[in-house]
């Protein structure tokens, strides 16, 4: 069983910084590619960001691109999301999920935390 549990979400300035990380069972690291998503109300889950298993490939959304860096390390079981410039529309709940594809695609990742929410006011 694959268990992923997100933190460090909160309210934060436009053009201010956070940092989202995700803790995962030691069967997530090495063997899953890893991602973060996001949700707002109403709306289907948007990708945001992808690294591959060994983290020698990132993805990103283009709406974040220069903006959120996407990190894992294997070794203490974790992924991190440094989110910066941030702006009123990525409010949204954040969630970590671990796939084995690095798709941009919410359905084929097959594991999911719990989401954190991440608020953004102008």
């Amino acid at each position: 069983q694959v268990q992923l549990v997100e933190s460090g979400g909160g309210l934060v300035q436009a053009g201010g910084s956070l940092r989202l990380s995700c803790s995962t069972s030691s069967r997530a690291s090495r063997t899953y590619v890893m991602g973060w998503f996001r949700q707002t109300p109403g709306k289907e889950r948007e990708f945001v960001a992808g690294v591959s298993r060994s983290a020698g490939a990132t993805r990103y959304a283009d709406s974040v691109k220069g903006r959120f860096t996407i990190s894992r390390d294997n070794g203490n079981n974790a992924v991190s999301l440094q989110m910066s410039s941030l702006k009123p529309e990525d409010t949204a709940v954040y969630y970590c999920a671990a796939g084995p594809v690095l798709s941009d695609e919410w359905r084929t990742f097959d594991y999911w935390g719990q989401g954190t929410q991440v608020t953004v006011s102008s």
